[in-house]
């Protein structure tokens, strides 16, 4: 028990201890502070327009205030976590940042100090892209994958690139005009098929029309004797094409026709040349 005692008074003792030990840090903090108040003079807030500004100095200063805002705004907008309605509004703050450093920039050109638009790092190569269209509006961190910012990103593939007349000639060669279509000898015989196909159909569509018509002219009652006659008409067409195949089949052939046309020129020959001769010089 008495140990139990020990123990309790010393906790109490180090939670006294404590609480002494932090009112007296804040209040030497507000000591410090208000010494440096006396000291410095009153905190200066920054101008609403650079124009007001007509010390080089704090021009410079309210700069770099900025840029140390804009440093700890997109350094939290990169949370991925934070509410759209928040992201929205911290972005417009950036862009709003960012615009009202322009302006100190040029004050300062104005007043015969750097130009930080040149000589200054890029603030922006944090990634911050701009939309297409949408003026000096940028979207930072989190905010360019908010819905309907992110499809403003989204760009359409190149077209195709146009073939020039070159590339085209390239491909022009004698399967383009068809020279060697007929290599493989699978075209004759296709050709062949649908040749003979379209003869039936335009022999078979006439022969319904000259039918018709025959009737028409002839009357009624004669249907056997015009369909005869048409009949005999269709074989009268093939009648000629058996005759030229037949003269085809019994020419000579070629080796037989070189044959004769040699023994002509011999025999040409013989009468131009020898019967001039005379018995002398025989």
């Amino acid at each position: 028990w008495y140990q139990r005692r020990v123990r309790g008074d010393r906790r109490e003792t180090l939670d006294t201890m404590a609480r002494n030990e932090e009112k007296a840090n804040t209040m030497l903090n507000r000591w410090v502070t208000m010494k440096k108040e006396m000291h410095q003079g009153p905190k200066q807030r920054r101008p609403f327009l650079a124009d007001e500004c007509d010390n080089l100095h704090d021009a410079e200063k309210w700069r770099r205030q900025l840029v140390k805002e804009l440093t700890g705004l997109i350094s939290r907008i990169q949370n991925e976590n934070i509410p759209h309605h928040k992201l929205r509004d911290m972005n417009d703050l950036i862009n709003k940042k960012f615009r009202e450093k322009t302006h100190w920039e040029r004050r300062i050109v104005s007043l015969s100090g750097p130009d930080y638009t040149k000589i200054a790092p890029k603030v922006t190569d944090d990634g911050g892209l701009t939309v297409p269209g949408g003026g000096t509006y940028r979207y930072y961190g989190a905010a360019k994958k908010l819905p309907g910012v992110a499809e403003l990103f989204r760009s359409e593939p190149p077209p195709p690139p146009k073939r020039t007349r070159y590339d085209m000639y390239k491909g022009v060669d004698a399967d383009y005009y068809g020279y060697r279509d007929n290599d493989d000898g699978l075209l004759d015989s296709s050709e062949a098929l649908q040749e003979q196909q379209a003869r039936i159909e335009a022999l078979e569509a006439w022969k319904a029309r000259e039918i018709k018509r025959r009737k028409q002219s002839a009357g009624a009652g004669n249907d056997k004797i015009v369909e005869d006659g048409v009949k005999a008409m269709i074989e009268g067409f093939d009648k000629p094409q058996e005759v030229l195949k037949a003269l085809v089949k019994n020419l000579p052939e070629k080796e037989a026709l070189q044959k004769v046309v040699l023994e002509k020129r011999k025999r040409r020959l013989l009468e131009k040349y020898v019967n001039h001769l005379k018995p002398s010089d025989v």
